[in-house]
């Protein structure tokens, strides 16, 4: 286990990025449960990445829903629903991480869905180049749909409780009591059922144990 500064941290990761020698772009992986800090984390990356002189493509699992009336059909507060319903892991194969990986035209979309307005989108595509790097986040990435699709694979991880604090502060997030059926009866559980199906973190090249941003600890995944 390392400990040490945020800075310490992304140069890690940076530099575990960079050494990752394919002859398409790196697909990058950044996994975790919701509020763990995946979106910053992917994001502070992002920067380092491109101060390498690499093109940098962010993108998220987010912009990858399917429509609502989909994603609650078994009810909205459902650990079954969030974990099997709620994303088309299907179309971001399709359109993003297979045209990314061997063999693929790098040409990509990196959204098929605005969650704000339930409608879908179809921006045009564009071509990565061949080192580009795409920084990935969002919840279960390493299920078995997907887990062969990343280079690298990062899990960020928070203590459950701590998630559900940080949903309080977001100022996007539902307020008071419906932010806590959520974690409590949705997230959280999507969470365990993941952990105990998947086991994400043995199959994760790093974790990075965020309980405290600015002083992370992280580790290498088992091989």
């Amino acid at each position: 286990m390392d400990h040490g500064t945020r800075g310490e941290l992304i140069h890690r990761l940076a530099e575990a990025i960079g050494a990752v020698s394919t002859p398409h772009p790196v697909r990058v992986a950044v996994d975790g449960p919701p509020a763990a800090g995946k979106t910053t984390l992917a994001d502070e990356l992002a920067v380092a990445v491109r101060a390498q002189g690499r093109e940098v493509i962010r993108a998220t699992i987010d912009d990858f829903l399917v429509p609502r009336a989909q994603r609650y059909r078994r009810g909205r507060y459902t650990a079954e629903g969030c974990y099997f319903d709620a994303h088309d892991h299907a179309a971001l194969r399709r359109v993003l991480l297979d045209p990314l990986g061997p063999g693929g035209h790098r040409r990509f979309q990196a959204a098929i869905h605005d969650g704000a307005t339930d409608t879908p989108l179809s921006p045009p595509a564009v071509t990565a180049s061949a080192d580009a790097v795409l920084l990935f986040d969002g919840v279960f990435l390493l299920r078995p749909e997907l887990v062969d699709s990343w280079e690298l694979r990062i899990f960020v991880s928070a203590p459950f409780e701590q998630t559900v604090a940080r949903a309080h502060t977001r100022g996007t997030a539902p307020a008071g009591s419906e932010i806590e059926r959520s974690w409590r009866e949705r997230y959280i559980p999507a969470q365990q059922l993941y952990a105990a199906t998947a086991h994400p973190t043995a199959l994760a090249d790093f974790i990075v144990h965020n309980a405290q941003p600015h002083h992370p600890s992280w580790e290498a995944g088992s091989d």
